[in-house]
C-alpha cells in the first residue's frame, strides 16, 4: 500500500510541491475526511465535519473515535476500522450520525503504512449516499409489493424473457395450467400454446418486440398439462432497460373457460333457436320495447315483402299492417295489446296481413313479451301462419326453393346463411373455416356427346359422391349452380387438412360411375379460401374460392389451390369473358337463338324465346351460365339487354311482315329492368322496330317481381298497357304464393325445368306441379312448361292443362333461318 502523507495541524512537514492544494482540495470536498491513527484517535479531519455534524474539526484532533461518534454509529463501524489497523482495506455501509444530524454513508478505510510495512495509522473516506439509499429503500419496498402482488394474485403471473422462456410465474398460474414453478420455468408460452392460436401469438409477440406495440390483449387457449384445452384472456405489456432494450413481458392470464363455455352453449342455444325459426312454417317477428322490429324468419320476410335487412329498425306497424277481414279497417296491433296488458294476445279471428306491395294474406296471429332474467320486458314477439287455401302449397315450394330437385342437396339459396353461421361460431372458438368451390371438368362434352339425361345422372352420381367424403354432419356440401358444386368445412385445423380434404373430393369424383354406362373419366377443379385468412364475409369467401378454382382451370384442370392474394378479386376467366363483352358489342358479334314454344295440344309452333348467345365462327365461346353472370357484375347486362331486345324485335317484325307472326319473348335481367329509362327505351325499340306490342313478351324472374314495391308495379302495368306481354320466369325457385299471382299483371308463368325434370319419377313433385297449373288457369293465366325432353313429360303438362311447352323434345335454340323453315314446314 502507498504512503500517505496528511498535513496535520501542528505539524511542519516537509514541503513538498502542490502541498497547498491537496491541502485545499482535502479540506474542501463535501467527503468526511480524517486519519486515525493505531490508538483509534483522530489526527485529521477535514472542514467536512462541521457541515456533517456541527463540529469543529480543530476539536475532534487528539480525540477517540468512539468519543465523536454516538456509540450505535461507532459500533457499526469499528469492525471496518479494526479491519483497516490489521493493515487490510475495508467498508462500511450504514448509518452515521451523532446527535441531531444523521446520514446514510458508504466509508472506505485504508491502512497507512510507513516504508517498512509498518502501519502508522488509517486514511477515511465517507460519502453521504443518504439520497441513494432513500431511493433504494423505496425500490426495495416497491419490489417486495410487486413481489406480493405477483406470488398471491388471483389471476395468473408471468415474467416472460424475449425468446419467450418464463422466467418467473405465481401459483394461481402453476395451478391453472397443472405444473409446478420449475417445471413452468423450462417451457416456453409457445410449449404451452394450442396449435391453432400459435399464428396470432407470434404474430402479436412480434409485434411487442419490434416495438410497434406497447401492450395486447388477446384471447387463446393454453393446454393443460393432462391435455385439456385451458381457455384464458391474457394481456401482455413490456418492461424495458434503461437503454431501452426489452428485458422482459409481464403477462397477467384470467383463465376464462367457464364464460367461454356458456358463451358457447348459449351460442348453440341461439343457433337452435334461428335454425328452428328458419324452418318453422309460421312467420315469426321480434322486435325491442319500442316495438321497432329486431327480426323477421323468412317466412315472416315473405308474408310481409320485408327483408329481414330492411325491416329492421323499423316501427312495427309498417311492417305487419293488419285488416279486418270484413271492414277492411285498420286493427290494432296484438303486440301493443299485449304490451299494455303484460299478456299473450291471440288473433284467432279472420285477419288480414297487408303485403309491403298491397297484396293480402288471410292470418291468424298471436304475441307475447320477451322477458330477461330479472322480469322485465325487454321486447316481443309475435307469431303468424297463414290460413288462406295456398299455404301447404306455398310452404312447399320455399322448401324446393332452398334444394337442389335433381341433386337433393341444398343450393345456393341457403349457402350464404350457413356460411354466417359457421363463421360465426369459428370466432367464438378460434377455429377456422375452408370453403371449397368445385367445377367439373370438361362437363359440357357429357351433356354435348350422351345428352343431358346422361349429365342429370352424372351430376347425381358426382353429388352422391361428394356426400361420401363429408366427414361429420357438420360438414355441408351444396349444389351452387350447373356443373359447380361448393362443400364448407366448418371445422378446418389448418391448411393442410383443407387440401387433405380437397384431394379426396377429386379422388371421390374420379370415382364417380353411373350404371349402365361405361367408366367415366370425371375429373374436377377446386379452389379453396379460408376463414378468417382469405375473406369474413360469405360473398368474398365464395368468391375468393372461385378466383382459386379458376386459377387451377387455366393450369391445366384436375388439382386444387388455394386463394392467394395476388389473385385479383375476379378470376382470369371472368376478366377473359368481360374483355369478350365488351369487344363482341362494340363490333356486333352477340347473336340470338329461338327455341321453340310449341301450343301444347297440337304440338304447333306459336311462339320463341330469343336466347342469347357468345359465338365465333359458330362456336359458343361460353355458355349463357358463363357471361350473364359477369355481365350483370360489370354492368354490361344493360347494353346487352337493349341490344337483345332491339334484335328480338327486329327479327318478329320480319316474321310479322312475311306473314308468319309469331310471339317472341325476350329475358329481362333484373338490373336492366331496374335500371332508369327502361320503359323509355322498349316504347323506343317498339317504335323504331314497327313491331306490333302483342308479338312481345318480357319474361321477369319472381325476384324481380317481388322486389322494388309500387313502383315495380306500376311499371309493370304500364308495359301492359303498352300491349306487351308479361310472364312470370323460373316460377316455383322463389317464395310462389300463388294468391299473389292475382296482384300481378302478367299474362302467363313458366314453370322451372327443375319441376318439369321429376315429374315423372317423383309423386310429390307431380302433384304439386298439377296444383300449380290449375291455380294458374283458374286465374287464367297461360302455363308455359320449359325443359320438357321427353313424350312422358309432354303428356303429363298436356293432360294436366298446360298451355305451351319448351324444351329439346320439340327444338333446340336455332339460328332465326332454322326457325323460319320449320315455321315454313309447318301445316297452315
Amino acid at each position: 500500500m502507498s504512503k500517505v502523507t496528511i498535513p496535520i495541524e501542528g505539524t511542519s512537514p516537509s514541503p513538498q510541491p502542490g502541498a497547498d492544494l491537496l491541502a485545499h482540495v482535502v479540506q474542501s470536498v463535501p467527503a468526511l475526511i480524517s486519519y486515525i491513527d493505531r490508538d483509534e484517535r483522530y489526527v485529521f479531519a477535514n472542514e467536512a465535519h462541521r457541515h456533517w455534524f456541527d463540529l469543529d474539526p480543530g476539536l475532534i484532533t487528539g480525540r477517540l473515535v468512539s468519543e465523536v461518534l454516538d456509540p450505535e454509529s461507532y459500533l457499526r463501524a469499528r469492525a471496518a476500522l479494526l479491519q483497516a489497523l490489521n493493515g487490510q482495506d475495508s467498508s462500511y455501509e450504514g448509518a452515521l450520525f451523532s446527535t441531531p444530524q444523521r446520514r446514510y454513508v458508504h466509508g472506505s478505510f485504508t491502512p497507512d503504512l510507513n516504508e517498512y510495512g509498518e502501519l502508522r495509522g488509517v486514511f477515511t473516506v465517507f460519502t453521504d449516499i443518504t439520497e441513494r439509499h432513500a431511493l433504494e429503500e423505496q425500490l426495495r419496498e416497491s419490489e417486495q409489493r410487486f413481489s406480493q402482488a405477483f406470488h398471491h394474485a388471483a389471476v395468473g403471473m408471468a415474467l416472460i424473457l424475449p425468446n419467450g422462456r418464463y422466467q418467473q410465474v405465481n401459483s394461481a398460474l402453476c395451478d391453472m395450467l397443472g405444473y409446478n414453478e420449475a417445471q413452468m420455468r423450462g417451457l416456453t408460452w409457445r410449449d404451452i400454446t394450442h396449435p391453432d392460436d400459435i399464428p396470432l401469438s407470434e404474430a402479436l409477440s412480434a409485434q411487442l418486440i419490434n416495438g410497434k406495440r406497447d401492450a395486447f390483449q388477446t384471447e387463446k387457449r393454453y393446454i393443460h398439462r393432462d391435455g385439456h384445452s385451458v381457455h384464458v384472456l391474457i394481456s401482455v405489456a413490456q418492461i424495458h432497460s434503461e437503454s431501452g432494450q426489452l428485458n422482459y413481458a409481464i403477462s397477467q392470464v384470467q383463465d376464462i373457460t367457464k364464460r367461454k363455455q356458456f358463451e358457447e352453449a348459449l351460442f348453440r342455444e341461439h343457433q337452435l333457436a334461428e335454425v328452428t325459426l328458419n324452418s318453422i312454417s309460421d312467420a315469426v317477428i321480434t322486435t325491442d320495447i319500442a316495438l321497432n322490429i329486431t327480426s323477421l324468419n323468412p317466412i315472416a320476410e315473405a308474408m310481409t315483402g320485408w327483408s329481414n335487412a330492411d325491416a329492421k329498425g323499423s316501427p312495427l306497424d309498417d311492417v305487419f299492417r293488419l285488416r279486418d277481414v270484413n271492414s277492411h279497417q285498420p286493427l290494432d296491433n296484438p303486440l301493443r295489446q299485449a304490451m299494455r296488458r303484460n299478456a299473450i294476445v291471440d288473433f284467432n279471428g279472420r285477419t288480414i296481413l297487408l303485403h309491403r306491395n298491397g297484396f293480402e294474406t288471410l292470418i291468424e296471429n298471436s304475441a307475447a313479451l320477451i322477458h330477461d332474467h330479472a322480469g322485465s320486458v325487454t321486447g316481443g314477439v309475435l307469431v303468424c301462419h297463414d290460413i288462406s287455401e295456398n299455404r301447404t302449397l306455398a310452404l312447399k315450394l320455399i322448401q324446393l326453393a332452398q334444394h337442389d330437385m335433381l341433386t337433393g342437396l341444398p343450393n345456393r339459396s341457403l349457402l350464404y346463411a350457413r356460411i354466417e353461421q359457421a363463421t360465426a361460431m369459428a370466432t367464438q372458438r378460434h377455429r377456422q373455416c375452408a370453403l371449397l368451390y368445385l367445377d367439373l371438368d370438361h362437363f359440357r362434352r357429357i351433356n354435348d356427346t350422351l345428352g343431358h339425361d346422361v349429365g342429370d345422372q352424372v351430376l347425381q352420381a358426382v353429388a352422391q359422391q361428394i356426400r361420401g367424403t363429408l366427414r361429420d354432419s357438420e360438414d355441408l356440401a351444396f349444389r351452387y349452380t350447373g356443373d359447380e358444386f361448393v362443400v364448407l368445412l366448418p371445422r378446418a385445423d389448418d391448411a393442410n387438412e383443407a387440401a387433405s380434404f380437397a384431394q379426396r373430393l377429386l379422388d371421390a369424383c374420379s370415382q364417380t360411375h353411373v350404371s349402365h354406362l361405361p367408366p367415366l373419366d370425371i375429373r374436377a377443379s377446386i379452389g379453396i379460401s379460408m376463414f378468417p385468412r382469405d375473406a369474413t364475409e360469405p360473398e368474398a369467401l365464395v368468391r375468393t374460392a372461385d378466383a382459386a378454382m379458376y386459377e387451377v382451370k387455366t393450369q391445366g384442370r384436375h388439382g386444387y389451390s388455394f386463394y392467394a392474394p395476388e389473385m385479383t378479386q375476379r378470376s382470369t376467366a371472368s376478366r377473359r369473358i368481360e374483355n369478350v363483352l365488351r369487344h363482341a358489342l362494340a363490333h356486333s358479334e352477340l347473336s340470338l337463338q329461338y327455341q321453340p314454344k310449341v301450343d301444347a295440344r297440337l304440338g304447333h309452333i306459336v311462339g320463341a324465346e330469343a336466347l342469347l348467345r357468345l359465338q365465333v365462327d359458330g362456336q359458343d365461346l361460353f355458355v349463357p351460365d358463363q357471361f350473364i353472370p359477369v355481365a350483370e357484375d360489370t354492368g354490361l347486362i344493360v347494353s346487352i339487354g337493349t341490344w337483345a331486345l332491339h334484335e328480338a324485335c327486329q327479327q318478329a317484325r320480319r316474321w310479322q311482315c312475311e306473314g308468319r307472326p309469331i310471339p317472341v319473348s325476350v329475358n329481362v335481367s333484373p338490373l336492366q329492368f331496374q335500371y332508369a329509362g327502361f320503359y323509355e327505351r322498349l316504347d323506343s325499340i317498339l317504335n323504331e322496330t314497327g313491331l306490333d306490342p302483342c308479338l312481345l313478351e318480357l319474361e321477369l324472374t319472381e325476384r324481380t317481381m317481388m322486389t322494388g314495391g309500387d313502383g315495380t308495379i306500376r311499371l309493370l302495368r304500364r308495359i301492359r298497357q303498352r300491349g306487351v306481354r308479361l310472364s312470370l320466369d323460373d316460377f316455383g325457385t322463389g317464395y310462389s304464393s300463388l294468391s299473389y299471382l292475382k296482384h300481378f299483371p302478367v299474362d302467363a308463368l313458366k314453370i322451372d325445368r327443375a319441376f318439369v325434370r321429376d315429374i315423372t319419377q317423383d309423386a310429390e313433385t307431380a302433384a304439386i306441379t298439377s296444383a300449380i297449373i290449375a291455380m294458374a288457369r283458374s286465374l287464367n293465366k297461360d302455363v308455359i312448361a320449359e325443359g320438357v325432353e321427353t313424350e312422358m313429360q309432354s303428356t303429363f303438362l298436356r293432360e294436366a292443362g298446360c298451355s305451351q311447352m319448351q324444351g329439346f323434345l320439340f327444338g333446340a335454340p336455332m339460328p332465326a333461318e332454322l326457325l323460319e323453315q320449320r315455321l315454313a314446314e309447318q301445316p297452315g
